[in-house]
């Protein structure tokens, strides 16, 4: 009650944060430090902020801190996105869709190298071990065979959900891989236009480490599979006592 009295009558701004991540986070946006102790901060210590106002979003209040376009005193790493739909559904959906775009840049940080996308990538690397398929004598070469088919699921897919005959979008696709254009991708805004579905100078690129994590993973799970030999199922324990119990 001593401290709520000095804040009001100084008129000083008090906030309550019970959680500890909403704590840390609010010292990212102002460049503050979380206190200890019982005594000042220290220049160091304080942060700064811009602008604090209390807002009714959903006929909620909220706090929201901002700051100007300069960031503020030693610029904020932190930003908050607002996002509010009619159902829960589109909700997480648009939730998912941030989500994706924000580790998409952040990746992209890292690592900014890229590899043509919509199904050229995986288009090439099939040709290419079907080639290598040739070379391999005996019963090994089916196996490699099938590894490359199971590339072409990805432009297939493409080609489908856009409206075109997977099939013949595929056929196109993998003749201007074998003529040595990498760059060909599936076209998918060809639906209804006479064109055979195929972008021989796709625009779209991918994350060259999503594309090596994806193979990686879809490896190691075939080889998992690959490695059972026997499923041993198992059955309630007790079962010929409790059947003999109802006999009786």
């Amino acid at each position: 009650e001593m401290a709520l009295h000095f804040i009001e009558r100084y008129g000083l701004m008090c906030l309550r944060c019970p959680s500890k991540f909403d704590l840390r986070r609010l010292c990212t946006a102002t460049g503050s430090t979380a206190l200890v102790r019982l005594g000042p901060a220290t220049p160091d210590e304080m942060g700064h902020c811009d602008s604090v106002k209390v807002e009714e979003v959903g006929g909620r209040k909220v706090t929201i801190f901002s700051q100007n376009e300069a960031g503020g005193e030693g610029g904020c790493r932190l930003s908050t996105i607002l996002l509010r739909a009619s159902t829960s559904s589109t909700l997480a959906d648009l939730e998912r869709a941030i989500d994706d775009g924000v580790h998409a840049a952040k990746m992209a940080c890292r690592d900014g190298r890229l590899v043509p996308g919509a199904g050229a990538a995986e288009m090439d690397l099939s040709v290419k071990i079907k080639n290598f398929a040739d070379t391999c004598p005996g019963l090994d070469q089916y196996a490699v065979r099938a590894f490359a088919r199971a590339l072409e699921v990805v432009p297939r897919t493409l080609a489908e959900n856009a409206g075109l005959d997977g099939s013949a979008v595929l056929a196109a696709l993998g003749a201007a891989h074998a003529n040595g254009n990498a760059m060909a991708g599936v076209d998918i805004e060809a639906a209804g236009t006479g064109r055979n579905g195929v972008d021989e100078t796709t625009a779209v690129r991918d994350l060259l480490n999503t594309k090596s994590n994806a193979f990686r993973l879809a490896i190691d799970a075939a080889l998992t599979v690959l490695r059972v030999d026997q499923i041993i199922m198992s059955k309630p324990a007790g079962g010929g006592k409790m059947k003999d119990a109802r006999m009786g």
